[in-house]
């Protein structure tokens, strides 16, 4: 987006530091108080081991209930679908050890995202554009006036530097002649880096038996700091990506 990207150029950045502290933070609660309540941490490792149990026994049925309830939350412009990206991957993580969990998580939340994003697109369209029209006022036509401008770069760019809520692009664009069609392979491509990002972080949060046995020692692993480094960093690289296309262009 043309004109927000230029007057909050650390907004982006500022965004996903809030996201990546918030995580952690979260981590540390939940620590504590797992620690300090020993039958609360059985509870849910009894229940990861019912659900890694159902996804082994049942794989096919699980990944495309865990799709549909994706969809269901984005495409209602839902909150919780960062959480369930975390969710899924972990989960997944912990039926799946190693690089076939990760491509499964990547695969679901990806398309399940965009097929999310294309419901909510498609219900602005048809059934509330009188009502979105309203609600978003000015910020439809520069929206609009971006689009016009920079073509389905602007899409792409929205979608990779989160400065527009996600559920806000999509309600936008049903708004505008874009086609369906490359709403989805723009949003499918623009979403990728992010969703890979959430889902390292999920496969990366330590096993709940492990934290049991391990403390405090679990929650601190390398391997989890790398990948909220990561969650952390791109921003900064998507940022400098867009900035490098549009000197190419200019």
């Amino acid at each position: 987006m043309t004109e927000p990207l230029q007057e909050k150029p650390t907004s982006a950045s500022h965004l996903w530091r809030v996201i990546a502290a918030a995580v952690v933070l979260a981590l540390i609660v939940l620590f504590f108080v797992l620690q300090r309540n020993e039958s609360l941490l059985e509870g849910l490792i009894r229940q990861q081991t019912r659900w890694t149990s159902m996804l082994q026994a049942h794989p096919l049925l699980v990944v495309l209930a865990a799709f549909g309830l994706y969809v269901l939350v984005t495409g209602l412009s839902l909150p919780g679908a960062a959480v369930l990206t975390l969710l899924i991957s972990y989960l997944l993580q912990q039926s799946w050890p190693g690089w076939r969990g990760g491509i499964v998580a990547t695969v679901l939340v990806s398309f399940a995202s965009t097929s999310g994003a294309s419901c909510a697109f498609v219900l602005t369209r048809y059934l509330f554009r009188d009502a979105v029209t309203r609600r978003l006022g000015p910020r439809l036509r520069r929206f609009d006036g971006a689009l016009q401008e920079e073509g389905t770069f602007y899409l792409f760019a929205l979608r990779l530097i989160p400065v527009v809520p996600f559920f806000v692009i999509n309600l936008a664009a049903g708004l505008t002649p874009i086609r369906l069609r490359t709403f989805w392979w723009v949003s499918q491509l623009g979403m990728l880096p992010g969703t890979i990002a959430y889902v390292v972080v999920g496969a990366s949060l330590p096993n709940l038996d492990s934290l049991l046995q391990g403390g405090s020692g679990e929650l601190l692993s390398a391997r989890l700091f790398i990948a909220l480094g990561i969650l952390g960093l791109l921003p900064i690289g998507s940022r400098w990506l867009v900035k490098w296309w549009r000197g190419r262009k200019a």
